[in-house]
């Protein structure tokens, strides 16, 4: 090992060459060993040792042949004047020392591509986890990691839905990540971060790893609780028969008829979806229906729209599970849904008047910190402090907690770093917060015979309580 260490490094490039690679492997074999005993944690962690010391590993292991090979180069032409010399070194395993090194060699190349290759494969798995999407660019992607944890789809890992299975797509999510990684160097990328509509495989290969669109789910409740404005926070409850469907026999029923591998609907709009102005229908053994707005969205009203949604082309999209379920990984709730919720799990005490008004009231102006004395908690401390003395001695600590409630549904909702609060990103699902399915189900896009995309409630669901 000796003779090879000499023959390694004699020349200075060499040297450094041998001592970045043997460094390298030293740490990386003492971080491995902490992974192992349970002390390393973090994404940065895995990134150092699985992605940085690597890298500076090969980079060791490069300079060492080039050292070499420019050592070699000098001799050839300080020797060119003495005469011809042999195009190869000769190596004569006969020799004991020759011998010696081409062992080592041998034995430092297999350990090196053991090295290399478990930081390969462990590499790609941090590289793939919900940590590392998620908080590796912490300030970029909080907004969308706050709302993936806070999901029904939070065991579900990013890369479960925004890359999947295949090489193809595999490649296509690295060169955009590489892209991403220079705009976050760069404070380039985009506030608020635009949905990635464009850049995830068909909902049809992703949604249906988990679902069956066609199966039929037939109808089922749904029941929403509110809370009232008045003074003592009246709770109302509404009970909806959702009527799903899927494909029942030959034909496609209910909600789930959009999704239905048999249908095909195209519709053209703006970026963002939500002005809808063609509606293409093609349905087996039918001749293809399109529907167009009595009025047409014009480029002015499309720019006129918020910061991001404006593409006054246009562009043409085939509807898929997304298009609806447009939030399902990364709800966007409204403060009003936030905080029925929250008084319904005895985190707001509803017993404090008028809490559900102020505390929406609040949300929608402040609250954006996790901070016990934020904005949120102040302001409703002052509220009941001046409209309810008495009671902001006597309740003083549901007050205190219900204003600690708010500044948490504020942090996990609100990130003025990337421009994000209520509504930025909104579902569009159903129809109670925004247009949803009435972008199309408006009653106004028409065929020429005059047939529309009706608004008739029964179509989806039917109401008996």
């Amino acid at each position: 090992m000796r003779d090879l260490f000499f023959a390694l490094t004699r020349n200075a490039i060499s040297r450094v060459g041998t001592a970045l690679a043997t460094a390298s492997g030293i740490l990386f074999a003492v971080l491995v060993g902490l992974e192992i005993a349970g002390r390393s944690h973090g994404p940065y962690l895995g990134i150092l040792t699985y992605l940085g010391i690597p890298a500076l590993l090969v980079l060791g292991l490069l300079l060492i042949p080039f050292g070499l090979w420019r050592e070699r180069g000098r001799a050839r032409g300080a020797a060119a004047d003495a005469g011809p010399s042999a195009a190869l070194p000769v190596v004569d395993l006969n020799v004991g020392r020759t011998r010696r090194i081409v062992v080592g060699f041998l034995a430092l190349t297999s350990v090196n591509l053991l090295v290399l290759g478990l930081a390969t494969h462990k590499g790609a798995e941090v590289m793939d986890s919900t940590r590392f999407c998620g908080t590796t660019c912490h300030t970029i992607m909080e907004p969308e990691y706050a709302g993936h944890q806070g999901s029904a789809h939070a065991g579900v890992r990013c890369v479960a839905c925004h890359i999947g299975p295949g090489g193809g797509w595999y490649v296509r999510a690295k060169v955009n990540g590489a892209r991403q990684a220079v705009e976050a160097i760069l404070h380039t990328y985009a506030r608020p971060i635009p949905a990635p509509v464009r850049q995830l495989r068909p909902a049809g290969e992703i949604c249906t790893e988990c679902h069956q669109p066609a199966r039929d789910i037939g109808d089922r409740p749904r029941t929403i609780r509110e809370r009232g404005e008045d003074e003592a926070n009246t709770p109302s409850e509404t009970t909806l028969v959702m009527k799903i469907g899927g494909r029942h026999g030959d034909a496609a029923t209910g909600i789930h008829w959009h999704a239905d591998p048999a249908v095909r609907v195209r519709y053209h709009s703006d970026a963002r979806r939500e002005a809808i102005d063609v509606v293409e229908v093609t349905q087996p053994g039918r001749p293809v229906e399109t529907y167009r707005l009595k009025t047409p969205v014009t480029p002015a009203a499309v720019a006129a729209r918020p910061a991001g949604a404006a593409d006054q082309a246009g562009e043409w999209r085939v509807m898929d599970c997304v298009d609806c379920h447009n939030r399902v990984a990364h709800p966007a709730r409204t403060p009003e849904r936030e905080v029925d919720e929250a008084i319904d799990r005895n985190r707001i005490d509803a017993t404090l008047p008028f809490v559900r008004r102020e505390s929406v009231r609040l949300l929608r102006e402040a609250c954006s910190t996790r901070e016990p004395d934020s904005d949120c908690a102040a302001g409703l401390r002052a509220f009941y402090e001046k409209q309810y003395p008495d009671l902001a001695t006597s309740k003083k600590d549901a007050i205190a907690a219900a204003g600690r409630t708010l500044a948490g549904l504020g942090a996990r909702n609100v990130f003025p770093a990337m421009a994000v609060t209520w509504g930025t990103y909104p579902s569009h699902l159903g129809h109670m917060e925004t247009p949803g399915c009435f972008r199309c189900h408006d009653g106004e896009h028409v065929t020429s015979e005059g047939k529309s995309i009706d608004q008739d409630c029964g179509t989806c669901h039917s109401e008996p309580a």
